[in-house]
């Protein structure tokens, strides 16, 4: 019974191991990050992992083999599910939201996107359940004349507000957050 014990030790260990190198090894392609904004009334967090683009095709039709197809939901970075953070109720997307934490997902397209914020926050990227979706809006994008490597989440101040903008190669889409 002990010798039984002492192997079932010994695979959880290795397992257990095996699933931190793993994450530790991912996460070495896509480095974790953070943003915050706290002026004008708002006290906004992202956090998120920057995957890079390394000559890959990123957003387009899916028979082009784009890495991020239109139409198709994306986790917004790499690695966990990016975490939108709030504290205080705010319109986002032209859309109320109470203060809390939501995890943030994106459709791209070619003329806009969608945002999602969904109440679920903590998992794996791929493990998305639209059943706990908060809010679901249409955002603009803008073309950037140069390629952006790695994927960068950032505030660009505009007047009554903020603008959270995700950049990635040349596509830039930006969520208009105001305070209530």
């Amino acid at each position: 019974m002990k010798k039984i014990f002492l192997i079932a030790l010994g695979i959880i260990l290795v397992l257990v191991i095996s699933f931190i190198g793993f994450r530790s090894y991912t996460k070495s392609f896509s480095p974790e990050t953070s943003v915050e904004y706290n002026k004008k009334g708002l006290d906004v967090q992202v956090n998120y992992s920057r995957p890079a683009k390394k000559s890959r095709f990123i957003f387009g039709r899916a028979q082009d083999k784009a890495l991020l197809p239109y139409g198709k939901v994306w986790r917004t970075g790499a690695n966990e599910a990016t975490v939108f953070e709030v504290k205080q109720g705010v319109s986002f997307a032209g859309k109320p939201i109470a203060a809390g934490k939501y995890s943030l997902w994106t459709v791209p397209g070619p003329g806009s996107w969608q945002v999602i914020l969904n109440s679920e926050t903590g998992q794996w990227g791929t493990e998305y359940n639209d059943g706990k979706n908060v809010l679901k809006a249409e955002i603009p994008i803008r073309i950037r004349s140069s390629v952006q490597e790695l994927f960068t989440v950032y505030f660009e101040e505009v007047t009554g507000g903020v603008n959270l903008v995700l950049s990635w190669d040349q596509t830039e889409a930006i969520i208009p957050i105001r305070p209530q």
